[in-house]
């Protein structure tokens, strides 16, 4: 007699999410001391003084719950993005609200449309709606909008756009947007994941938020782990039309964000120089390792991110392993279906010349 199945069909289908690979895991596995991450996008220069400051002041009122509506973190976010407070999103990081976008909006057979070799919780979340995932192939490391276009039915329920995109680094430029969003019918909800907005230094850049100001469906997505360095305290925000934001309030978990997590990311946003100091030495490292990649003769996306995507010509897990064994930690490309890709994080400039010195000597080794 078989035992009956407990899990619903769509749990045994999904993939744990697989982090980047952390460096005690390396220091235990290898036996070093010496160790740098550039694997998961992280801020090298770590959070705002100011932030570390309200962080060690909120400590002392950890065994108090955190105020539910992040009021004072809403409205400053409604002046940042130039909305309204009711219609501001936060979340225990842009993850959360990923999800609960797909316990809001996701019905079975839903269709939700994302690129080939996507952001892994945009997949993840459709599974687990029993929604289906369409894939639409990129174009030269870029959205294909047209092909996007062609892809939508009456049963696209959501569409996600990473611009930048995580891996490539590439964005959706505003002609591209502009014109996809004519194609986008009224039942289908547009979402915005800009988790690397504020390295973009493209002028052709579109201000999605536009869209949400016009009362479009369309849902922006934003976070304090990247530029803002707060990746460990997990906070994700954005912003939508009054109507979508009332159902992803209905779907939110009570006391979603901690009160030392809402105190950082407010003094985070007090801090104005954070973003431009971050900006400046992440287009340096960038602009180093685009350079570096050209003289190895490597084929590279052009990033606007805080990361490069470079083809490097082999078996990514050859090079991620010689790259481990010199102490250097990246992103194998493989998870995205690009077997021979890696991503790369910038860091500091000692920091990124030893990883190009380190692929230099992997991939002389494994020629």
């Amino acid at each position: 007699m078989s035992r009956p199945r407990l899990t619903r069909a769509c749990v045994e289908e999904l993939r744990p999410y697989v982090p980047g690979k952390p460096i005690e895991e390396v220091q235990r596995e290898y036996g070093l001391r010496d160790i740098i991450k550039l694997a998961s996008n992280e801020n090298p220069l770590g959070p705002s003084p100011k932030a570390l400051q309200a962080i060690c002041e909120a400590a002392a009122g950890v065994r108090l719950y955190p105020d539910n509506d992040c009021y004072y973190l809403k409205r400053a976010l409604a002046r940042k993005l130039g909305v309204g407070p009711a219609q501001v999103l936060v979340g225990h990081g842009s993850d959360e609200l990923i999800h609960n976008i797909g316990l809001a909006f996701i019905s079975p057979g839903d269709e939700v449309m994302m690129c080939e070799g996507p952001f892994s919780q945009w997949e993840f979340t459709a599974k687990l709606m029993d929604g289906v995932p369409v894939y639409v192939p990129m174009k030269e490391f870029r959205y294909d909008v047209e092909a996007m276009a062609r892809r939508l039915t009456e049963r696209t329920k959501v569409v996600f756009i990473g611009s930048p995109n995580n891996p490539t680094g590439t964005i959706v430029t505003r002609g591209e947007l502009e014109w996809f969003m004519e194609a986008v019918p009224e039942s289908t909800i547009v979402v915005m994941d800009e988790a690397y907005c504020e390295y973009v230094h493209d002028p052709e850049y579109p201000d999605s938020l536009d869209l949400v100001r016009e009362g479009r469906r369309v849902i922006v997505l934003r976070t304090f782990s990247k530029i803002y360095a707060l990746a460990g305290l997990r906070v994700g925000y954005g912003a939508t039309t009054p109507e979508l934001a009332e159902a992803l309030e209905k779907v939110r978990e009570p006391f979603n964000v901690s009160s030392v997590a809402q105190a950082a990311a407010l003094a985070s946003l007090e801090d104005g120089e954070q973003v431009a100091r971050t900006r400046a030495l992440n287009r340096e490292g960038r602009d180093y390792f685009c350079r570096e990649f050209a003289r190895l003769g490597l084929r590279y996306a052009p990033s606007e991110a805080n990361f490069v995507w470079v083809d490097v010509r082999r078996d990514c897990r050859v090079v991620f392993e010689g790259l481990l064994r010199r102490g250097v930690i990246v992103r194998t490309g493989d998870i995205f279906g690009a077997p021979r890709h890696i991503r790369v994080t910038t860091g500091t400039r000692e920091q990124n010349e030893r990883f190009v010195k380190a692929l230099e000597e992997v991939l002389e080794g494994s020629s």
